[in-house]
């Protein structure tokens, strides 16, 4: 187990269940899964939290499973996925200009990234994440990552995510009476496409379908970037419903026979199989056909699909241009017969997307299926966010390192008479350093530079979480 990478959490508020999974990546670049746990969700619906307080109680039961799973974990803050209705994106530009055309540094783009926050957006809703697609930088486009190029104007565009003030509220309500930290709220769709996605995907264009308990949601990749995000108000538990309601048995029942029987092809349903159904207070027993439970469940998943199809139409984004196909995930996706509907239906190739490519050899089996994609994408999120922090740290002190360098004359071991006198070492206002005390080495000086640079980058970046 790799000692130096942090224990990164992520939590799934979903619909139907909530998930918690604690997880570290290894010196290979593989999630070792430390805890897992997972309650069943009744505070929320179609992807909202309406009943705070049933939700707190599934995440702490959730959250006791973990700890049971390991005792040794301690779990203080969190990655959350968001999904739900009220979520909705918009496309932006953003521009700077430069007063050099010196190399472009990463708290530039920064700056650029938290412009797009002042975005006009309706006072009831919220930005929860901004993604920045293609950069441009003078007259080239189409550059993906503009930090160390030269150039006067920067510009890139946005697509901006938002979600409901009021819904957003409770989830956050929900995860800090918890007694937790909620590090940054996920786009779902966006969560799992991190946790089933291949470089090859990415570069072929793919369309991601999040089929949830509350929600079905969309995210299609096109030339490597995000184009587009969309969440559908039906799901999983919409396909119960119908089931209940057009057979006429509780809801255990058709959830059961849903999974157990369910096709979302009728013709590949046998007319002459049926499931028997305990009756009520003593009532006989009824028989439910096989092909009638089929029937109704391809006509929602085709209403599911009919939607997806609609999107990537609105989009221009069709069978010609993504031809990594869809990739199925969810709990929603291990519907028998599912993906030749999708086919079918989209004209678009279509696969399972399994999380496990991620995980280590020794994980459970049951953290492979398609419901926790999600679960385990927010802890690849988490994780590429500290890789991106660390990495950029590491930028700046060896700019300020060659800096020094050229600025600093250390002779004998001693910093030259007349060098103001800083414990610290805090840069002053011409560039230079000043700092007391004997400095033997190069590398000594930078290490007296290192606490204050990441604590500096560490108040930047939190300025960029919304509240």
């Amino acid at each position: 187990m790799n000692q130096e990478n942090p224990i990164i959490v992520g939590l799934d508020i979903g619909t139907t269940k909530i998930a918690a999974i604690a997880g570290r990546k290894n010196e290979y670049g593989k999630l070792e899964i430390l805890g897992f746990g997972r309650a069943n969700s009744n505070g929320v619906q179609h992807g909202m939290v309406l009943n705070i307080d049933q939700t707190i109680k599934a995440i702490e039961m959730a959250l006791a499973k973990c700890y049971e799973d390991n005792p040794a974990l301690k779990i203080e803050e969190v990655y959350v996925g968001i999904a739900g209705q009220h979520v909705k994106s918009l496309q932006t530009r953003g521009d700077i200009v430069r007063d050099n055309d010196e190399e472009i540094r990463y708290d530039e783009i920064e700056r650029l990234v938290k412009d797009q926050y002042r975005t006009y957006i309706p006072m009831s809703d919220q930005i929860i994440d901004v993604i920045p697609q293609h950069f441009t930088i003078d007259n080239f486009p189409n550059i993906s990552n503009p930090i160390g190029c030269r150039g006067v104007k920067v510009g890139a565009n946005f697509h901006i995510i938002t979600g409901d003030k009021n819904a957003i509220r409770n989830i956050n309500r929900s995860v800090e009476k918890s007694g937790l930290k909620s590090k940054d709220l996920v786009l779902q769709p966006l969560a799992s496409a991190a946790a089933v996605m291949t470089d090859q995907d990415l570069e072929a264009g793919v369309a991601i379908v999040d089929i949830g308990g509350g929600t079905t949601d969309l995210a299609v990749f096109y030339e490597g970037v995000l184009r587009y995000t969309a969440v559908i108000p039906f799901g999983g538990e919409n396909i119960t419903n119908d089931i209940k309601a057009g057979l006429g048995v509780l809801k255990t029942h058709a959830e059961a026979m849903k999974v157990q029987f369910g096709s979302a092809l009728s013709d590949e349903a046998k007319s002459n199989v049926f499931i028997t159904i305990p009756g009520l207070r003593g009532m006989a027993p009824r028989q439910i056909s096989v092909k009638n439970l089929a029937n109704i469940i391809q006509a929602r998943m085709s209403e599911i699909l009919d939607f997806i199809s609609y999107h990537l139409k609105q989009v221009g984004l069709d069978s010609r241009m993504l031809n990594g196909g869809i990739i199925l995930t969810g709990g929603g996706s291990q519907l028998k017969h599912l993906l030749q509907l999708t086919e079918y239906s989209t004209g678009l190739n279509a696969r399972i997307g399994y999380p496990n490519e991620h995980l280590t050899g020794d994980y459970k089996e049951e953290l492979s299926m398609p419901m926790y994609s999600t679960c385990i994408g927010l802890i690849l999120k988490g994780y590429n966010d500290y890789e991106n922090k660390m990495n950029n740290s590491d930028t700046v002190l060896v700019k300020v390192k060659e800096k020094t360098e050229e600025e600093v004359e250390v002779e004998d071991g001693k910093v030259p008479v007349g060098t103001p006198s800083n414990e610290t070492g805090h840069p002053d206002g011409d560039g230079g350093v000043k700092i007391g005390g004997r400095i033997k080495t190069i590398k000594q000086l930078m290490d007296s530079f290192k606490k204050n640079i990441i604590d500096l980058f560490t108040e930047e970046e939190q300025d960029v979480k919304f509240n």
